[in-house]
């Protein structure tokens, strides 16, 4: 089965030249397209993309507010990855926030493009660990650091955590670690548990607005 993605950008270059990125590959489809967040949940419930490909910035409900819809009124949602032309866009840290899985830049590489997608669809993150490090030195949280301190985690969870915030994926902490890729899985799961993080994202953002992780 391929990789259903939707497209979601108010300029309609950017769709084209996604699409057609996207659709060179014989193992990802594109479904549908949106020029606005407003449209996003009706497709996504209609369609039931693997990946929506979110423009950040857009006129009428921009991305951050397009996430939020979908995550609360969809179930099952789609993993989300934010498409943006500055790393360090303050839009991108509330996008995340809200719930994305990670974020690619517009001036990526189609190959990049492709890349994340799929690293996406598979249920990893892609994050871009020193725009998140510089976005978070300015976002200590309280609450965070009070829920990292419940959270108790092992040696081992913290280990895989510093690592995950550092933007490796399961096989690079797997072999960092030398352990086997289920187990690291396996650690994750326990993390995000912990962490009651949604995904990998939310415990990365966990990690560095706790403290935990420094910025530095």
């Amino acid at each position: 089965m391929p990789i259903t993605v939707l497209l979601v950008d108010d300029e309609q270059l950017v769709r084209a030249g996604l699409r057609a990125i996207l659709e060179a590959q014989p193992d990802i489809e594109v479904v549908a397209e949106a020029a606005d967040g407003a449209s996003v949940v009706p497709l996504v419930r209609q369609m039931r993309p693997d990946v929506v490909l979110m423009d950040v910035r857009m006129p009428l409900l921009d991305g951050i507010e397009a996430t939020r819809a979908v995550l609360r009124s969809v179930e099952r949602p789609p993993r989300i990855l934010v498409v943006t032309t500055f790393e360090n866009d303050e839009y991108v840290y509330e996008a995340l926030r809200a719930g994305a899985d990670g974020f690619l830049l517009k001036r990526a590489r189609p190959a990049e493009i492709v890349h994340a997608v799929r690293l996406i669809a598979e249920g990893e993150s892609l994050l871009f660990p020193a725009a998140v490090r510089s976005l978070a030195a300015s976002h200590g949280n309280p609450r965070a650091r009070e829920a990292m301190d419940r959270a108790a985690l092992t040696e081992r969870e913290a280990e895989v955590l510093r690592l995950m915030a550092r933007g490796l994926s399961n096989a690079e902490i797997a072999e960092r670690l030398f352990l086997g890729t289920e187990t690291v899985k396996t650690h994750v799961s326990s993390v995000l548990a912990k962490l009651r993080a949604r995904d990998r994202t939310q415990a990365v953002i966990a990690a560095y607005e706790s403290g935990f992780v420094s910025p530095g």
